[in-house]
């Protein structure tokens, strides 16, 4: 086909000329039309824009009706504790982050539930024989080893036998005289010398170790054994690596996995790192800087110092109890009187309020609560009583002391280096003196190698008082703090001796029947109340802070010991995610 540009100019020409000629006619002679109806066409666009933006807020508020918030799986949880970690081996732990390790990694037979009851962990079963000596226990079937092969009863046997062989150094004691036996795979016996009704207790203590990882192992080589720096358990979490930051401070890291095969379900957390750090300073510093999303093991005067915005804070009772531990069998203290005057001119609730808001009571040798029965109530708060029995005793006033045959009523308190205890010290210090007492205070420092506390202080009990944290644990058995065969050398540090407490301690010990077990306790209780070898200040409490995105169950729970915040960590996560509601 021919083209010629002529022709397509004079074509483009009549299209030019046809377009002005139609925005003349429709739209330049038509403006003054359109001013008139502009009103209505922004009327109208106004319409259509409400009607879109009402289906839009329609469409948001019916997702919000289908869709929620909720905790988010597969989060990073990183908790500071206080070091060292020297060893990742159970039966070696000393330090908080140890112990936590052991049990994030580690299973045991029986476990303390967040009721504080004991409960089956890798046992299913357990039943006493007819003597109350012998604990046959039934191991779960489903429960493996973090490397897949079956946890069974030999490994439970090697774990015992272990702690018994006194070339293994363990930091566990107190199973030398117990036999324990392979009943078959999945059945192990324990048996006692005597009865003993505190006994199931014991399993909740004792890591499970395996016995195809170390049975070549020689018992004096175990705690130096590679073992103890890439561990092999049963519990939730698997061991990943260890990572050390600082030596010279002990900062390590400790990082752990989910375990898809964990026996009671994997955790919604898939990773699980644990900061160790030299003290409760550095922890604090740690959740300034949100190196860590949650703290345990902080002293109650550094509650002021955490961001309360940021960080949520709560104080769960452990079974421990701080006392002020008179030696009985020294100076002043062996005369029951004067120890009656500090019982009643001790004003302990003012000492709790002092040293936290909401610190709880603790009077009795073991938990309140514990022991059901007649217990001794808490001792009355009495100066005048107490100057009272310091008169009767021979302890004269003068000048605002207290004065027998020209000396002075002087009182040794030694306490060791901690916050809290320093700060109870501090509080008793100023009570005693206003009852007119001389008081001298020593604090030492147990790390401290060149102090050599226990040969020097805790053995001889060089002191009059000792302000010192005992742990009770889930049973009232308090046989190795007051009996008097744990005097002197043992861990009754007060020298405490009285036939009436010896016989119901012994005798408690030996019976099954709660009912019983009780009545012995608080006829122990009475007695102790009534020679005042001791004075309870409060029941311990363990801090524990945690980010706005870390949600645990949020139930209130009671522990045992700190270590059994683990107890619901399965259900632990960090983060939020959208889900949809079901209909």
């Amino acid at each position: 086909m021919s083209f010629s540009s002529k022709d397509l100019s004079r074509r483009m020409k009549k299209v030019e000329g046809a377009t002005l000629k139609h925005a003349r006619r429709f739209v330049f002679r038509r403006w003054s039309n359109f001013k008139e109806v502009r009103r209505h066409i922004a009327l109208w666009v106004l319409m259509v824009g409400l009607l879109i933006g009402a289906s839009g807020l329609q469409l948001f508020w019916y997702q919000q009706s289908y869709r929620t918030m909720a905790a988010a799986s597969d989060g990073t949880y990183a908790e500071g504790v206080v070091g060292p970690v020297e060893t990742l081996n159970p039966i070696f732990a000393r330090s908080s982050a140890e112990e936590s390790l052991s049990r994030l990694v580690f299973s045991r037979l029986l476990t303390y539930d967040a009721s504080g009851k004991l409960n089956f962990d890798l046992a299913e079963k357990m039943t006493l024989s007819e003597d109350q000596r012998t604990y046959i226990v039934t191991i779960r079937p489903d429960a493996r080893w973090h490397d897949g092969l079956y946890v069974r009863a030999k490994d439970v046997v090697f774990t015992v036998n272990t702690l018994k062989d006194p070339a293994t150094r363990a930091s566990i004691t107190g199973w030398g005289d117990i036999r324990v036996a392979q009943v078959d795979e999945r059945t192990v016996s324990f048996t006692l010398p005597v009865v003993y009704a505190a006994f199931p207790h014991a399993l909740s203590s004792l890591p499970i170790l395996p016995e195809h990882k170390l049975r070549d192992v020689a018992p004096s080589a175990l705690r130096e054994n590679a073992f103890s720096a890439s561990p092999t358990g049963s519990g939730p979490f698997t061991f990943r690596f260890l990572q050390t930051l600082d030596q010279n401070k002990a900062r390590k890291i400790v990082y752990l996995a989910r375990n898809d095969s964990y026996y009671k379900g994997a955790p919604k957390l898939e990773r699980l790192q644990l900061h160790a750090y030299e003290s409760s300073e550095e922890i604090i510093r740690a959740l300034a800087i949100s190196e860590v999303n949650a703290a345990t093991d902080m002293a109650l005067a550094d509650i002021s110092r955490v961001n309360q915005e940021r960080y949520t804070v709560t104080r769960t009772p452990v079974n421990n109890g701080v006392y002020a531990l008179f030696n009985t069998t020294r100076g002043v203290l062996a005369d029951i009187q004067v120890r009656r005057a500090l019982q009643v001119g001790t004003n302990t609730a003012e000492l709790r309020t002092q040293i936290g808001e909401g610190t709880p009571a603790l009077w009795l040798p073991f938990i309140p609560g514990q022991v059901a029965g007649n217990v001794p109530t808490e001792p009355v708060f009495d100066p005048a009583r107490a100057g009272q029995i310091l008169d009767e005793a021979g302890w004269v006033l003068q000048e605002g002391v207290r004065v027998k045959d020209g000396q002075r009523l002087n009182l040794s308190v030694v306490t060791t280096k901690n916050s809290d205890l320093e700060k109870a010290l501090g509080i008793l210090q100023d009570q005693w003196r206003d009852l007119g007492l001389t008081v001298t205070t020593n604090i030492v420092d147990p790390s401290d190698p060149t102090q050599n506390v226990s040969v020097s202080i805790l053995q001889p009990r060089n002191y009059d008082v000792l302000v010192n944290q005992l742990s009770i644990g889930g049973d009232p058995d308090v046989y190795a703090y007051w009996h008097s065969s744990q005097a002197s050398r043992g861990f009754n540090f007060s020298n405490y001796s009285n036939s009436i407490a010896d016989d119901a301690l012994l005798s408690a010990r030996s019976v099954i029947a709660a009912d019983l077990r009780d009545a012995k306790y608080v006829t122990f209780a009475q007695q102790w109340m009534a020679d005042a070898p001791a004075l309870g200040l409060y029941q311990v409490t363990s801090q524990y802070a945690r980010g706005k995105s870390v949600a645990t169950s949020g139930q209130p729970q009671i522990w045992v010991t700190a270590s059994d915040r683990y107890s619901d960590v399965l259900y632990w996560t960090v983060g939020e995610r959208i889900v949809y509601r079901t209909p």
